[in-house]
């Protein structure tokens, strides 16, 4: 909700939530969302084709764009799950998956991958496996551009120091001209979008969006054409403002209830860049301010800072 303050038609992607969440777990609490949340994909994990399609059509049902196989995560209790990065080793099975999930549901299937995994170090492994899928219609694949690191290196470590290969997203448009390739990894200015989208079909943004979401605050004017006003940094506070006080009032506050932190922790970049960001953040941070469950702390957080141009 936050983000789609900043920008009207970005596609927006969950966190991954695997298949046995949705199958044996509460399925409201991983799948609601609001209609202005639009246009957003549901970004499953799982490695079961019986199971993958049953969430996928729980994902249609509630009402997502896009249903996305998750390929690139490389953390161990993901891989103990025999899903995520591992998944690389096995295109058929990934084919599987994805002929399982499109038979189930009518809204697109895509697939988000890495470039290889561990020392697997040729273009050739990441071509054959985008053909393999494309083979069972996925026509969208959305291309980390590092090896993940099975053993040895941490979720946080695997999106830094795996080298970007660029150019293995870039060959992949032109061998496979059909699909739709977008990049990801290590992206964060607006030269950078810009020079990517010449070799490719579009930009997945991960880190900086969320350290830096206001990055995204031109989108809309500069790749989607809508040329209507975009909100101020000040006008999105408010706009969450009263979107934090509606979901307090519908879930309750302290206690069992709704904690103001859920919110307020996906806000502390939205000041980045600007002076007295630093005291923002620090605001937001406040556990014994925090623990009031006070919306009201987002304005004490903006008048901390020094007077701004938003």
């Amino acid at each position: 909700m936050f983000h789609r303050q900043i920008t009207r038609h970005t596609w927006l992607y969950t966190e991954m939530v695997t298949t046995g969440a949705l199958i044996y777990g509460d399925v409201e609490r991983h799948l609601n969302f609001t209609e202005e949340e639009h246009p957003v994909a549901l970004q499953l994990g799982g490695s079961e084709p019986a199971h993958l399609a049953k969430s996928a059509k729980l994902g249609a049902q509630w009402g997502y764009d896009e249903i996305n196989l998750n390929c690139g995560c490389p953390s161990e209790r993901v891989q103990k799950g025999a899903f995520g990065a591992c998944l690389m080793a096995e295109p058929q099975l990934v084919a599987d998956c994805v002929k399982a999930m499109r038979d189930a549901v009518d809204i697109d299937v895509t697939v988000k991958h890495r470039v290889g995994i561990d020392d697997v170090e040729g273009y050739d492994f990441v071509r054959d496996f985008v053909g393999t899928i494309a083979d069972a219609g996925c026509r969208t694949f959305i291309v980390h551009a590092r090896n993940a690191i099975l053993k040895g290196l941490s979720p946080k470590e695997n999106r830094e120091i795996p080298p970007l290969k660029y150019d293995y997203a870039y060959q992949l448009k032109r061998d496979f001209p059909q699909l739709e390739i977008i990049i990801n990894g290590g992206i964060k200015t607006l030269a950078e979008i810009d020079a990517h989208l010449a070799q490719v079909d579009g930009v997945m943004l991960g880190r900086e969006a969320y350290h830096n979401p206001y990055v995204m605050a031109g989108f809309d004017a500069r790749y989607y054409g809508d040329a209507a006003a975009q909100k101020s940094r000040v006008e999105v506070l408010q706009a969450m403002l009263r979107y934090i006080a509606e979901q307090l009032a519908r879930y309750g506050s302290n206690g069992a209830g709704l904690k103001l932190n859920s919110i307020t922790r996906h806000m502390l970049g939205l000041m980045t860049g600007l002076p007295g960001a630093r005291a923002f953040r620090q605001t937001l941070s406040d556990s014994k301010k925090l623990a009031k469950g006070d919306p009201a702390l987002l304005l004490e957080a903006l008048a901390r800072m020094q007077p701004l141009a938003a």
